[in-house]
């Protein structure tokens, strides 16, 4: 389903909504060029999930974790790596086996590891108005 983000705080809230449709061992697959809203996706995200504390890119640590009165998410961002082979070597299988949320930036350069029904998050630049970000969100219901 496609959604319209005017703002920041916009594209928060959906994320913020999708947390509520998530599952234990859920896999949020981002797609999305530099500044289009990943990280503040993933903040709404948290925040739904019960995190209130500063939620970050993950660029140069690969992986954050947060904790909130929820499900754990686990925020992976997957720019400097090279390919699957890489996020194996710092322990996706576990990330995946305690039971939380991954969110995964840059998912498209490890597409191969990621499970068949993990949920895809698109966000572009909307053709209707300039600075909104069209958000197309696939695997759940809607939001």
């Amino acid at each position: 389903m496609e959604y319209l983000s005017r703002s920041e705080a916009d594209t928060e809230d959906l994320g913020r909504r999708l947390a509520a449709a998530l599952s234990p061992g859920a896999v949020v697959a981002y797609r999305g060029g530099l500044g289009m809203g990943k990280t503040a996706f993933t903040r709404g995200l948290a925040r739904g999930m019960g995190y209130q504390g500063r939620v970050t890119s993950p660029t140069f640590t690969i992986v954050n974790e947060y904790e909130g009165e929820g499900l754990p998410l686990f925020h992976f961002d997957m720019y400097r790596l090279a390919g699957a082979g890489d996020l194996f070597d710092i322990g996706w299988e576990d990330y995946l086996d305690r039971g939380g949320v991954c969110a995964v930036e840059w998912s498209e350069r490890v597409e191969e590891a990621l499970p068949p029904d993990a949920v895809t998050v698109t966000i572009a630049r909307s053709p209707r108005e300039e600075g909104w970000r069209s958000i197309t969100v696939e695997g759940v219901g809607p939001l």
